[in-house]
């Protein structure tokens, strides 16, 4: 099946070469969206991409990339962002998954938004990917913006890795849902969380916590309950409120089976108050948590490893148990061998290797 790569960009000379030089080695079109670029964008794109066309930006995301969808004339619609590269394996993967689609609706890959010093993923989730253009798919949120699923998918082993060249203004999302509320519109359940999560992102803890609470109070996404409950957690943690924290932090282990980073936060609030068996087991958990990637969460793999490691180091060495101290160290070790922490126990314990 032939396949159009959709990207929107706006002043991303630095990046755009990269990423049309990796879909080109899958993709039968590749069309840019400029949405008012002011640097060599534009240029870049003539050069390089089978189309380009322009739109004038409204602060809607979702009308951007339903434009640049609309633009393309293959069977299969893929999105890409400016700043997105993709290695050669995950290259040759995306070129098998054209055929796979003749059996498929829509199909989710991972995005890794972080990687370790070996390029290993640490932070990575699903995002719905490629899609078939006879099934006329939608985006919709204008920040944020998402296709909800429906048909029948398929979960590709491939990748994306997101690797942001250019800082936004941190405000930037928050101001556009500010304008929205102010003219009248009402947001969805999804767009209350995200709200809720820039007003985090922005110190705005207060009014964080009241959208939270809102939405926690609807019928939102079950992950993004999850997240939502997290983002209070850390709150309060950050208001000095612990008690009201954990709360919020325990209530997440009556949506879903424990994950990792939340094993990780409890075993924290044990650790922090010398409670040093309790705080074990929860480390151990988090090394032990099955952490779907399929569920739509967001992965942190140091949870499930490096940070339970490096910090049962430290409980065992509380407890007096060198030895194991040790053991747990240079398990941290094996994962980051340049970590300060790490080589600092490494001194400290070099009698117990």
């Amino acid at each position: 099946m032939t396949l159009s790569v959709c990207i929107i960009a706006k002043n991303e000379e630095k990046t755009l070469p990269t990423v049309i030089k990796c879909a080109k080695t899958f993709a039968d079109e590749i069309v840019v969206c400029d949405t008012g670029s002011e640097d060599n964008t534009v240029q870049i794109a003539k050069d390089l991409a089978d189309k380009i066309v322009y739109f004038k930006w409204n602060d809607d995301f979702a009308e951007a990339r339903n434009y640049c969808f609309s633009q393309a004339s293959c069977k299969l619609l893929m999105w890409l962002d400016a700043d997105d590269y993709i290695t050669d394996e995950n290259c040759k993967l995306f070129l098998n998954l054209k055929e796979q689609m003749q059996n498929y609706d829509m199909a989710f890959a991972a995005y890794v938004a972080a990687v370790d010093k070996n390029g290993n993923p640490t932070l990575c989730y699903l995002r719905e990917r490629v899609f078939k253009r006879d099934k006329n798919y939608r985006w919709q949120g204008a920040v944020h913006e998402a296709i909800t699923p429906r048909g029948k998918i398929l979960y590709s082993n491939a990748q994306v890795h997101h690797k942001k060249q250019n800082f936004n203004n941190p405000m930037r999302n928050l101001r556009m849902y500010q304008k929205r509320i102010a003219g009248g519109i009402c947001l969805s359940e999804r767009d209350k969380f995200y709200y809720g999560q820039e007003l985090f992102y922005n110190k705005m803890f207060c009014e964080s916590a009241a959208v939270l609470k809102q939405f926690l109070s609807g019928e939102g996404w079950v992950e993004n309950k999850i997240e939502a409950l997290r983002t209070l957690y850390k709150i309060y943690c950050s208001m000095g409120e612990s008690e009201k924290a954990l709360k919020y932090l325990t209530k997440i282990f009556t949506l879903t089976t424990p994950r990792s980073v939340d094993c990780c936060f409890l075993a924290d609030s044990f650790l922090n108050k010398q409670e040093y068996k309790n705080a074990i087991f929860w480390y151990l958990l988090a090394l032990n948590c099955n952490n779907d990637l399929k569920s739509g969460a967001f992965i942190n793999t140091e949870y499930s490893t490096f940070i339970p490691y490096i910090q049962l180091c430290v409980c065992f060495d509380a407890l007096g148990d060198k030895k194991t101290a040790n053991y747990y160290n240079e398990k941290a070790g094996e994962i980051k061998p340049d970590d300060k922490s790490y080589i600092h126990n490494k001194l400290y314990l070099k009698n117990y290797q």
